[in-house]
């Protein structure tokens, strides 16, 4: 056996084994959106990432999932809208970063709630930023506000 190996498949071994695993599950689609709307019947498919909350046959409201990078690795997160396209609720689904997971505290994400797609949205302004999760928070907010965009008018 080569010095090389001698000395590097031990390390890498120990490596791999001390590597801890950051991603927690928090919720899943299905919980969200009951989360979002507990008096829905049911949640009908509008585009594949996307769901109508239907009590009977009236139209609750819209929830969406989507995908941010937070500094490195994938924050998955719903946002709901009601009728009127203004956001009702945001919960963080699956957080994959080693540290910044306060950007699921509900006090932050609280402060979606009411916006529009004339909002602002800026962290720094209207959105408080987080310490130590700065980047997570920067691309939550500017994908809250992409999905306003996109999907806000649609949750009618």
């Amino acid at each position: 056996m080569s010095d090389w190996v001698r000395w590097t498949l031990p390390v890498a071994a120990v490596a791999a084994a001390a590597s801890p695993a950051y991603a927690v599950v928090y919720m899943s689609v299905g919980a969200a959106q009951k989360a979002a709307f507990p008096s829905a019947t049911q949640f009908v498919d509008y585009d594949g990432r996307s769901w109508k909350a239907m009590a009977g046959d009236r139209l609750l409201g819209l929830v969406v999932l989507d995908h941010v990078i937070g500094k490195h690795l994938y924050i998955d997160y719903t946002v709901a809208f009601d009728t009127s396209g203004r956001v009702t609720k945001v919960d963080i689904l699956q957080y994959r970063e080693s540290y910044g997971g306060e950007v699921r505290e509900a006090g932050w994400l609280a402060q979606f709630v009411g916006k529009t797609g004339g909002s602002a949205l800026r962290v720094g302004g209207d959105i408080r930023n987080i310490s130590g999760a700065t980047l997570s928070s920067r691309h939550l907010t500017e994908g809250i506000k992409r999905l306003l965009g996109t999907y806000g008018a649609k949750g009618r």
